[in-house]
C-alpha cells in the first residue's frame, strides 16, 4: 500500500477524485489540516466520491502532529514545480509516503529543502504552470504501482 499525502488540500472535487483513486488503487489518504473544506460525509458525497467510507482515511491537524507519528526518511518523495528530477526516475517501494501540497501554495519550503534529494516533479513544456492536484497524484501513484506491480497483492 502507498500512502499520498495532501498538505492543505484547498479543493474538495480534487480531494474527492484523490480519494477515489486511493480507493481503487489501494492506497492510503492522509490529510493535513487546515484543510479548504467540510470532509464530513454529506459535503465529501456532493464532491463525487459516494463511497467515502471504503477509504483508508487518516486526517492530521497539522504538519507537526503528521511528523510526531509517522517515521519519515527515505520512504517519501515530495511533488513539486521545484526540481528538475523526474517522477519517474524515483526508486518507489511498498509503503512510501508521496507528498502532495495544496492547490495555491504548494508543499511548505521548509520541508522541501529538509529532503531536498526526495524532491520529484512531472516534467511540463513551458506554457503551463502546473497540473491539475488530482490529476497530478494518479500520474505519480500509477507509477509507484507500475514499479511494484509484480509484488502488489491488491492487484492479483
Amino acid at each position: 500500500m502507498y500512502n499520498l499525502v495532501l498538505v492543505n488540500p484547498q479543493i474538495p472535487n480534487n480531494t474527492g477524485a484523490i480519494g477515489r483513486l486511493c480507493v481503487n488503487a489501494g492506497a492510503a489518504l492522509h490529510l493535513i489540516k487546515p484543510i479548504g473544506f467540510d470532509i464530513d460525509e454529506k459535503a465529501v458525497r456532493r464532491a463525487g466520491l459516494d463511497y467515502w467510507d471504503k477509504l483508508d482515511l487518516h486526517v492530521w491537524e497539522n504538519i507537526e502532529e503528521f511528523f510526531e507519528h509517522n517515521q519519515i526518511s527515505g520512504n517519501a518523495y515530495f511533488a513539486t514545480t521545484k526540481t528538475q528530477k523526474p517522477y519517474f526516475e524515483a526508486n518507489f517501494k511498498e509503503g512510501d509516503y508521496i507528498f502532495f501540497g495544496s492547490e495555491t501554495a504548494g508543499i511548505p519550503e521548509s520541508i522541501l529543502n529538509q529532503y531536498k534529494e526526495q524532491n520529484i516533479t512531472i516534467p511540463m513544456t513551458k506554457e503551463g504552470r502546473s497540473l491539475n492536484l488530482a490529476i497530478s497524484t494518479g500520474i505519480v501513484l500509477y507509477e509507484a504501482i507500475k514499479q511494484n506491480y509484480t509484488s502488489f497483492k491488491k492487484f492479483q
